[in-house]
């Protein structure tokens, strides 16, 4: 994939918009258009450091910031990095930027994606990226940490939000989303054993 592209679906995923209700700005990261089938081809993960760099990081400005991952109808084949993936991407973050983030927000995370991180992630992640994140299940929570209005939410994650009002058990994976079937909510793993392990975690 030509850089010119890869840039604007990256620009697609990350976005700075809207503060916290500390004043501190906000990274949105829509986990649906981050396109971690390319990023794991050969490069892929430098070139989402340098649009970083280039594109998210000069915004900042050496202000602190939280992160708010919105995790709704994001599949594992398609769109969902790997465990490996997401800890070089924390990793590969300037030491200061790293400091600078004390919260990431993980809205509307399903019941794998609680169970393994509650689990297994706390071996794959450093302490400080662990310690940092915060389930949201709803949107509604999220507006007692960012301003209401400010950030930009899609409609389809809107849309996730208001059909888990109606069927709040597939909070724990026992309804499937009439709107997207195909969803796949487990982390994705580096190995089918790892895939294994997940399953029968209960």
């Amino acid at each position: 994939m030509c850089s010119d592209r890869m840039d604007q679906i990256l620009e697609e995923a990350f976005k700075i918009g809207g503060r916290d209700k500390k004043g501190r700005m906000v990274l949105r990261i829509v986990g649906k258009f981050f396109p971690a089938k390319d990023l794991a081809a050969g490069g892929g993960m430098d070139a989402l450091r340098s649009f970083l760099e280039r594109a998210v990081f000069p915004q900042l400005g050496g202000a602190p910031c939280v992160v708010v991952y919105m995790h709704a109808c994001v599949q594992r084949a398609d769109n969902y990095p790997g465990v490996a993936a997401l800890r070089s991407v924390y990793e590969a973050l300037p030491a200061d930027v790293r400091d600078r983030i004390p919260a990431v927000y993980f809205v509307h995370p399903g019941l794998q994606s609680r169970l393994f991180f509650a689990t297994v992630g706390r071996f794959f992640f450093s302490a400080g990226l662990y310690g940092k994140l915060k389930y949201v299940s709803r949107l509604e929570f999220l507006w007692e940490y960012i301003r209401r209005g400010e950030m930009e939410v899609p409609e389809f994650v809107q849309d996730h939000d208001d059909e888990l009002e109606h069927r709040p058990l597939m909070d724990y994976g026992l309804f499937e989303s009439d709107r997207h079937h195909s969803i796949f909510d487990a982390p994705a793993m580096d190995s089918t054993a790892s895939m294994h392990s997940l399953r029968c975690i209960s």
